[in-house]
């Protein structure tokens, strides 16, 4: 019987690969170099390896989850399709005008993201809906198929449909993609009735245009990458991570890429969840870092924050308004130019400056030596001390410490520091930067980052969540046995999840709860269709019921839970029945309202304007980690080295422990360095360590101690 899982999460240095025995509680993992010219190259070495390395049988492996961030990446690159829009005549011009606000008003060079479809690959078709979705012109077919050959004669491989009022009434844009299918049967479809039917014409513009522009390649690199684990003798049947932090089959993949976007980071949140829950820890903040980015996520009561709708390719990173607003659910992430990758740099004003550029796997840091000239946070690292050159990736990459230090020298001479300093200075405004960003993030959803316990994962999160910690004051932190290739282990844990949503106009002091429910009702059954196809590891579906809503008048939309259905009246109180469903949706928008501003207006009435359903399946075989025995003691050190701390004003004769030689219940003192394959874990003078008895590494930050 098969009882492997196997996870794989290709990262923007590393791809991390980790298989489970559900039947054992065991865990193997390994992290390759992401292959960039073609990363299905490292995706099918690193497993092989991984098989060979570990004698797994590919016949014994039952299911493999991926997740990646190549199609973010040809987002923010532009290396997706050549796209094409067709747009309501007159409304071709919608994704350059946007919502006509600046996201920097003292700006005078401002530059807006630029639109995928250019405006010589846009055409617009006669025929028109009004917002009832009621056709008050008809559809001209002859004159639409026109403009789309002229779009397929300039080169579109790819079409987005986009008519105004589709969410309404798709009646349009279906027969518009059957007459287009019929005479360009080579051309790729998006439809904004199937990938974001929901009102805010630019908002569902975007959202179309970008699942166009990456769909060709999407289908390409999954259907390649199917091809080839299927030949290593693994299930070609591939479930993916979807940035909602669920899994989805990989048709559900192949038709809405769109949904892929921020799939390892989610993946990262739900690890960080899953070990954190068996410490009984419900309140955290999830960090991970990696080689190119960290990620940051709120986790409250073990459950990632969602959101419904994010912006790709920011002109600038921190400013909201500045990228393409994508409108699908994913997890709740900030996300900060700082990772092992990158580059360090004198600024125009003669500062140092940490990223946001990154070198990335090919040529990588500079003791890599593999060509890369400027110098990184991992160089930075590694003179610190904080790396061991012999044990990178478990040894597997051997690096050059004479590297790191040149670079470093040849950028400390440029701001009149040596090398030692110039690289203290990267790690600590890697630090700031992560502090600075957390705490905007926690504070602007209500909360106090100090009430949270911080989780480290990716290679770099435990390097630098000590002093990430002390900056936002933090006093505990978790990090999980192979931290390093957490996002990987976190595609084995997670749920399989669908997300449906479409704008419906609903007023509970008013309408009738019927039209509602039908509206309901259609997205629960798009919801269950994919789920039904994962039944074979996964059920029963559990359905979660919300709404965008506000109070009239307001152009602010709210989201909320909403009471479960079905929102049905019988029999004789039919009336009496009725009211009562208004009331529970009407006071769970202002329940809600309330409890996020403090008050609600007296006596306006309340709209429903999107709805939305999710479906969730917990796993049938969970991965459940075997028990482990509490000893009490302390553990002999493997090695020492010179370790770097500000708050000593210099290096350390530092304790180095391996973490496999680390039992439960073992209590460290720092400084202390505590390695693994996939990371290492710096735990500061002012800090003490144990190891728990679900084998996490727990520090506790003790500010007094001297």
């Amino acid at each position: 019987m098969a009882h492997w899982t196997v996870g794989i999460d290709i990262g923007g240095t590393f791809t991390d690969l980790v298989a489970l025995d559900l039947a054992r509680g065991e865990q193997r993992s390994l992290k390759v170099l992401t292959t960039h010219q073609d990363p299905t190259e490292g995706v099918v070495r690193g497993t092989a390896q991984l098989l060979a390395d570990h004698r797994i049988a590919p016949a014994d492996v039952a299911r493999v989850v991926h997740a990646t961030t190549l199609f973010t990446n040809a987002l923010i690159e532009r290396r997706g399709a050549c796209t094409g829009l067709l747009a309501t005549q007159g409304f071709g011009d919608i994704v350059e005008m946007g919502n006509e606000r600046k996201y920097d008003l003292y700006d005078l060079r401002i530059e807006r993201s630029r639109p995928l479809a250019p405006r010589h690959l846009r055409g617009e078709a006669v025929g028109r809906l009004d917002a009832q979705g009621c056709e008050i012109e008809p559809l001209d077919l002859a004159q639409a198929l026109a403009e789309v050959a002229r779009l397929v004669e300039a080169g579109v491989d790819s079409l987005a449909i986009c008519l105004l009022h589709a969410y309404r009434n798709d009646m349009h844009e279906r027969r518009l993609a059957q007459a287009i299918a019929l005479a360009h049967p080579g051309l790729t479809l998006t439809l904004s009735c199937e990938t974001a039917p929901v009102i805010r014409e630019y908002e569902r513009l975007t959202t179309t245009l970008a699942n166009a522009y990456i769909k060709p390649m999407a289908r390409s690199y999954l259907d390649r990458l199917a091809r080839q684990l299927a030949a290593l003798g693994l299930p070609g049947d591939v479930l993916m991570m979807l940035s909602n932090g669920g899994l989805a089959h990989l048709d559900e993949a192949r038709a809405q890429p769109i949904a892929l976007l921020e799939s390892g980071p989610a993946a990262g949140a739900i690890s960080a969840a899953h070990h954190s829950l068996r410490e009984g820890q419900g309140d955290l903040l999830a960090f991970d870092m990696g080689g190119t980015t960290a990620k940051l996520c709120l986790v409250n009561d073990a459950k990632p924050s969602i959101t419904f709708g994010f912006e790709a390719a920011r002109q600038k990173r921190f400013a909201e308004g500045s990228g393409m607003p994508i409108g699908i659910t994913t997890v709740d992430l900030i996300e900060i130019g700082a990772g092992g990758g990158s580059i360090a740099s004198r600024d125009a004003l003669g500062l140092l400056k940490v990223g946001p550029q990154s070198a990335g796997s090919q040529p990588g840091p500079m003791c890599y030596g593999q060509g890369g000239d400027a110098p990184t946070v991992t160089d930075a690292n590694l003179l610190l001390g904080y790396l061991n050159p012999d044990f990178f990736a478990g040894g597997s990459l051997r690096i050059q410490p004479a590297l790191a230090r040149a670079g470093f020298e040849r950028l400390g001479a440029t701001l009149g520091h040596d090398a030692v300093q110039t690289a203290w200075g990267v790690h600590d405004i890697v630090a700031e930067n992560m502090a600075a960003a957390a705490r905007v993030h926690v504070a602007e959803r209500g909360q106090d980052p100090r009430r949270f316990v911080l989780v480290a994962t990716g290679g770099g999160g435990p390097l630098h969540a000590y002093h990430v910690a002390r900056k936002i004051g933090v006093a505990t932190i978790v990090c999980p046995p192979q931290a390093g290739v957490a996002s990987a282990f976190g595609l084995l844990v997670a749920r399989a999840r669908a997300d449906r949503s479409r704008s419906f106009g609903f007023k509970p002091a008013t309408d009738a709860v019927a039209g509602l429910e039908q509206v309901f009702a259609a997205l629960e059954q798009e919801v269950r269709g994919p789920l039904q196809a994962l039944q074979a590891d996964f059920g029963p579906i559990h359905l979660r019921r919300r709404a965008d809503g506000r109070f009239i008048g307001q152009g602010f939309n709210l989201g909320v839970d909403l009471p479960d259905g079905p929102y049905t009246v019988q029999g004789a109180q039919d009336a009496e029945q009725e009211a009562r469903w208004r009331q529970q949706l009407d006071q769970a928008f202002r329940s809600a309202y309330a409890h996020k501003f403090g008050r609600t207006p007296p006596d306006v009435p309340v709209e429903l304007v999107n709805l939305q359903v999710t479906g969730e399946a917990a796993p049938l075989h969970p991965f459940q980690a075997p028990a482990l025995q509490v000893q009490a003691g302390t553990a002999a050190p493997t090695g020492r080295r010179p370790v770097y701390f500000a708050e000593r004003q210099g290096f350390v004769d530092t304790p180095v422990y391996q973490r496999a030689l680390l039992h439960p219940g073992v209590q460290l003192a720092g400084p202390a360095l505590i390695e693994e394959e996939t990371t290492t874990v710096v735990v500061g003078p002012l800090a003490r360590a144990s190891v728990s008895a679900q084998g996490n590494l727990v520090i506790q930050i003790e500010e007094a101690r001297t």
